[in-house]
């Protein structure tokens, strides 16, 4: 008895298609009012992504920040809180915090790009894994100078420099009783418990 060999196809997955938005798209669909400034979102390597909503310990912090840099970067540096960047074709983040240059016309016809920006901050409640690896890896590949992340939970803060090759080559890992220097303002010491939220009692 010959037996009969019945060939059955097998289904393949087929991954679905994401369509990858330029930033060029981004800010068309702003200005159709297809988003608006309603919408908390953020451009990331291509995908609009939804920002996470801000706690009591988040909002502090990022208000202490900035009014302490504004205070130890006077006549020096912008602060900008909040607002985007524009990094490359792909990504237009709004980081906590950017120190940049100043611009004659206060940025009124273009967001910062990285060769006007000295440190970017993300202030981490809950998206510490976010902000180390795909936000880490935006700034860097993008050759922001410097990168720190607020981490509230263990107050830490993780400073990324020498960006090089998609990513930052030093990575360090400082205690909010630590004091640091910007890369750009080595004559400026920035005592890091004035950047976070006061404690609790």
């Amino acid at each position: 008895m010959q037996a009969t060999v019945i060939e059955t196809e097998i289904e393949q997955e087929i991954e679905p298609q994401i369509h990858l938005w330029t930033v060029a798209d981004y800010h068309q669909m702003i200005e159709a009012g297809v988003l608006d400034e309603d919408d908390r979102v953020e451009l990331l390597e291509g995908k609009i992504v939804c920002m996470s909503p801000q706690r009591p310990f988040h909002a502090a912090s990022v208000q202490r920040s900035s009014h302490y840099l504004f205070e130890m970067l006077r006549n020096r540096a912008s602060i900008r809180v909040q607002l985007p960047v524009t990094l490359g074709n792909d990504s237009e983040p709004e980081p906590d915090i950017a120190v940049v240059r100043f611009d004659a016309n206060e940025y009124s016809f273009r967001h910062p790009e990285a060769p006007d920006i000295y440190l970017l901050i993300e202030v981490a409640d809950w998206t510490i894994s976010k902000d180390r690896k795909q936000k880490a890896r935006i700034y860097g590949k993008n050759h922001v100078l410097e990168y720190w992340i607020l981490d509230l939970q263990k107050r830490q803060v993780y400073i990324f420099r020498q960006p090089e090759e998609g990513t930052y080559r030093e990575e360090l890992i400082l205690n909010s009783i630590d004091s640091v220097t910007i890369q750009a303002f080595p004559d400026v010491a920035i005592a890091l418990e004035a950047m976070f939220p006061i404690k609790q009692n």
